[in-house]
């Protein structure tokens, strides 16, 4: 590579040529027209290509076509190259600012036609609103410029360049640059034009840009403009319609700040908008306007004057075929969704999303935490030296970076709080861009994660901090020593609102202990919430070697250093089905509580700002699952942070079956984002009367046999089970080990909440440890009566001193089979285990078992430390169903407390089974699946999983919790299972 071109790739620098200073994204009547579409396209492995291509009269026949905006590696099945994970990890060695000379330079070109009515424009501005991760721009063959900050727009002025009629654009992007070094998100790095390219006419006497900044207070609204426009663009006038405003400014001296009067506030909840217009003869902006007013308060974060909770996510732009690419139809439907499972916040992690997800964000009513384009997360791995956080050469390109970020989005009401960015260390740059902020929008905070010490920043924000940890931030009067702090720096910190910017790591099958979290922002003032690592999986469609697609993570396209699967933590699979992760969420969330006492609910509206009029409240009564009352609860306006007792309906309470009242609270008609009756929030009260578990009967007599009877539907050869209701079965059989989840694979950091781990290794490295994957059993003794099966086993894995004893009883009761299994462990375990179930077998036979039927908790699949999402009902599904197709294939399908389960083969019932209660009161759980755990195990994902008909049934007397380790705390120890005596009592009959 030349040293030109290298000293080029390697400038700190933002970039040459682009406007200054970088203005709002703007409505505009005035005429322009997209580039999007197809150009042509060549890639080269390297940067040091030849720039002729730029020249007018190249000839590019010969290049292939592409589309723009996408990404070049998700085109072309592979040809151009293959999309890289890493989180942290730098795909290229650590020389800062250098990079290799292997950086694979995409060069494009395409023809656009000026009309001639543009000639009376002022100038003509050439747009683009994202491209990784360095581009150089040429027009008619003259050099315009060029730019970095992938998520960022960048406008050049291009009118000395073009002409009336033909002309053509050229564009060289490297997937590689300087500014690759402060672009290090958690992310696929996926090079390309992936957002719009527009050419913009300026007209004389035009508007160059627009900031109303509003405010609100006690019905009163405010408007405090900024017009940025030649003096002969004068008189400006401003209309908002619906108020009544029509302000006309004759020249920029007279544009001043108004109020208004009768005005209703902007919140997330109550998203309301006014249309507005600033117009000059020669050209109208659109907006809409939104009055709230961002305070903090002592330790409090307030709009409007109330203090706000963050139910948030953070949201990447990702989709599995387009990657980044905008498609507004989809965001749409993904900001919906997230209404409707009660998420009313977004943090733009780690970069500003494209501009008109925050259109729609002010429409559908989000709190939004808006990212600045910035992480250095890699210096991590050599002590964050050389960050350039701290280094002086690199402060034009953080400043650049935030003032694209704030002037672009300005006129957001949904935008809250301005973010520095993501994992950067800390710094003078980061210093001055907070700086900066303040003193540009007085009207925002700003926050930043990395400023431990609170120098900089108007909000303490952590990670991932533990239960015990959010409750210590959230007490009054803590005065103990905050991470990384001196005591001077900790009391500073204290004053401010807290903020979990990212928690509960939402990787696989988890997070658990949402609930924990929750009670703690109602019972803290100060703790505000808030944003669940993360909103979506982002998979990578594709297909596996015979065909089949599948969602591609790290790894998968043959990445030389990649983060495997660590790219799959969403409550959102990639295919956008919710997993039971947000389901539960939105239980935990609800914005609506009920408290049962007696004959009465009490029914707390834990909004920001809206009362319930919205809502209607619906009762229902069931006996075992099954409906038999249902009516309208009359329930008076709820205000806003207020409560209201109201009696409850009369319960028809039934003798001989379980009775439930369920309440759930609906949408009384339709909104943009959810249809009339859609459930916001859901209560159930057990009412049921108490009825006796059966005793078990003792029985005398036993005697030695060969184990080779039939004990009514069950058939047993050598004390073991081989026919069930006339079908091949084989059971039970302990089953101990679960396919791990990603947190039940991620190392312990030694700082857990349960006391059952050990530092660096994983609570799965220590079940394998333990073979419990690969047990092993020897048969301790056979027994029989008349009407009874006695087996006792020794269980125990190779190379183990460990055991778990074994007695399962099979006896005809009432003339029913029953089962009762005693399992009891050895001494000397020492963590803790993933269950403690029976497994039954069903092989296929003609008709395999291909559903289920249960009362039971359900709908999805619950834990102990998920069960919030979970209500006690009759629930149907098929096999598949049961299962969660998580990205890397792991626990998943447990239905928790289980009363009753009847399998199915197609209309037909197979088998039904009653759990009874221990003695303790306590239910077992079940999970049906095609696989086996150590089938799930050997999976990387889900199409590697063998074909099978064999149906496999596990009965838990308990699981072990979820907890979020992935990138978290451990389960909680509650809910930790530790290794324990259990009983499992089944009555089984033929279906």
């Amino acid at each position: 590579m030349s040293s030109e071109l290298s000293a080029y790739v390697s400038d700190t620098a933002p970039g040459r040529g682009a406007l200054r200073p970088a203005r709002s994204w703007l409505h505009s009547d005035a005429p322009s027209r997209s580039l999007n579409g197809p150009w042509r396209f060549r890639l080269s492995p390297t940067a040091s290509v030849a720039e002729d291509f730029a020249a007018e009269g190249f000839d590019d026949h010969g290049w292939d076509s592409i589309p723009v905006p996408s990404h070049w590696v998700l085109q072309g099945d592979g040809i151009y190259g293959r999309p890289i994970y890493t989180n942290i990890q730098f795909p290229f060695p650590i020389d800062p600012p250098h990079v290799p000379d292997e950086n694979p330079t995409g060069d494009y070109r395409r023809h656009f036609d000026i009309p001639a009515d543009w000639s009376d424009a002022a100038r003509v501005v050439l747009r683009f609103d994202g491209v990784e991760s360095l581009f150089k721009v040429w027009v008619n063959g003259v050099e315009i410029g060029s730019a970095s900050g992938s998520r960022l727009a960048h406008e050049f002025d291009v009118t000395s360049a073009v002409r009336t009629g033909d002309n053509v654009v050229a564009v060289r992007a490297h997937q590689w640059s300087a500014a690759s070094y402060v672009e290090d998100q958690d992310q696929w790095w996926l090079p390309g034009i992936f957002r719009d390219v527009t050419l913009i006419t300026r007209p004389a006497g035009g508007i160059e840009d627009v900031w109303l900044r509003t405010g609100f207070d006690d019905g009163h609204g405010h408007i405090d403009p900024e017009v940025t426009a030649d003096a002969a663009a004068f008189p400006v006038t401003l209309r908002i319609p619906e108020l009544g405003i029509e302000q006309v400014w004759a020249t920029a001296a007279d544009v001043a700040p108004l109020d208004v009067a009768g005005v209703q506030p902007w919140s997330a909840e109550q998203p309301r908008l006014y249309d507005a217009t600033v117009s000059t003869a020669a050209e109208s902006i659109a907006l809409r306007v939104g009055f709230r007013t961002v305070e903090i308060r002592r330790d409090r974060f307030l709009v409007n004057g109330r203090r706000v909770v963050f139910h948030g996510v953070n949201r990447h732009e990702v989709h599995p075929q387009r990657g980044r690419v905008f498609d507004e139809e989809h965001a749409r439907a993904d900001l919906a969704r997230m209404k409707r499972f009660n998420v009313n916040a977004i943090r733009t992690s780690h970069y500003p999303p494209h501009p008109r997800l925050l259109d729609l964000a002010d429409e559908l009513g989000f709190w939004v935490v808006l990212e600045c384009d910035l992480e250095t997360h890699g210096f991590d791995k050599v002590d964050w030296a050389g960050n350039p956080s701290d280094d002086p050469a690199w402060r034009a390109a953080y400043l650049d970076r935030i003032q694209r970020t704030v002037e672009r989005d300005k006129n957001h009401p949904s935008i809250v709080i301005w973010s520095l960015g993501n994992e950067a260390g800390t710094g003078s740059n980061l210093a001055a861009m907070s700086a900066w902020v303040h003193a540009r929008d007085a009207g925002r905070p700003v926050h930043y994660e990395g400023d431990y010490t609170g120098e900089y920043t108007d909000i303490y924000s952590r990670m991932y901090a533990t239960v015990l940890e959010t409750e210590q931030l959230g007490t009054e009067g803590a005065r103990s020593t905050l991470m990384n702090c001196t005591p001077a720096q900790s009391a500073r910190q204290r004053t401010k609102p807290f903020l979990l910017c990212e928690y509960a790591h939402a990787m696989g099958n988890g997070p658990g202990a949402l609930d924990q979290y929750e009670a703690l922002v109602h019972e803290y003032p100060r703790l505000h919430g808030g944003f669940v690592w993360e909103w979506r999986d982002h998979g990578i469609l594709t297909t596996a070697p015979d065909g089949t697609p599948y969602y591609a993570y790290g790894g998968d396209f043959g990445e030389v250093l990649h983060d495997g699967n660590f790219v799959m933590d969403g409550m959102l699979l990639s295919n956008d089905v919710p997993t039971p992760s947000l389901h539960e969420y939105k239980a935990v969330v609800q914005p609506v509580r009920f408290v049962f006492d007696g004959d009465t609910v009490a029914i707390t509206n834990l909004r920001h700002s809206a009362d319930t009029s919205d809502l209607r409240f619906r009762w229902r009564v069931e006996h075992d699952g099954t409906p038999v009352d249902s009516g309208a609860l009359e329930v008076p306006v709820v205000t806003a942070g207020e409560s209201q007792r109201v009696p409850l309906p009369k319960i028809p309470v039934s003798p001989d079956a379980e009775t439930w009242l369920t309440i759930d609270a609906v949408l009384a008609a339709g909104t943009p984002w959810a249809p009339e009756e859609h459930v916001i929030a859901t209560a159930q009260l057990d009412r049921s009367i108490p009825r006796p578990v059966p005793a078990v009967r003792l029985r005398t007599g036993w005697q030695p046999g060969d184990g080779t009877l039939t004990l009514g539907i069950a058939e047993f050869a050598n004390g073991s089970l081989v026919r069930l209701a006339g079908r091949a079965a084989t059971g039970p059989r302990l089953e101990l080990f679960r396919a791990p989840t990603d947190n039940d694979e991620s190392p312990s950091d030694g700082v857990e909440e349960s006391d059952a781990s050990i530092a660096g290794v994983s609570n799965a490295d220590l079940w394998r440890r333990d073979g419990l994957h690969r047990l092993t059993t020897r048969r301790i003794s056979l027994e029989r009566t008349a009407d009874a099966l006695r087996t006792t086993d020794k269980v125990s894995a190779a190379n183990s001193a460990l055991s778990v004893m074994v007695e399962s009883v099979w006896s005809l009761e009432d003339d029913e089979l029953e089962l009762r299994v005693e399992i009891e462990p050895s001494g000397g375990w020492r963590t803790v285990w993933p269950r403690i179930g029976i497994r039954f077998d069903l092989p296929d036979g003609t008709a395999p078992v291909d559903g289920a039927e249960w009362f039971g908790l359900g709908p999805l699949e619950s834990y102990p430390d998920s069960l919030r999402a979970a209500r006690t009902g009759h629930f149907s599904s098929t096999i598949g169903d049961l299962s969660v197709d998580y990205a890397r294939p792991q626990e998943t399908g447990h239905r928790s407390q289980l009363r009753r389960l009847t399998l199915a083969s197609g209309d037909t019932e197979v088998l039904r089974i009653v759990a009874i209660p221990d003695t303790h009161g306590r239910r077992p759980g079940f999970t049906l699946s095609r696989h086996t755990p150590q089938q799930i195990t050997q999976a990387g994902h889900p199409f590697e999983l063998p074909d099978t008909t064999t149906s496999h049934l596990i009965i838990d007397a308990a699981q072990h919790g979820l907890g979020s380790r992935a990138c978290g705390p451990d389960v909680w120890p509650e809910f930790a299972l530790r290794p324990e005596s259990r009983t499992i009592r089944l009555r089984i009959t033929e279906g």
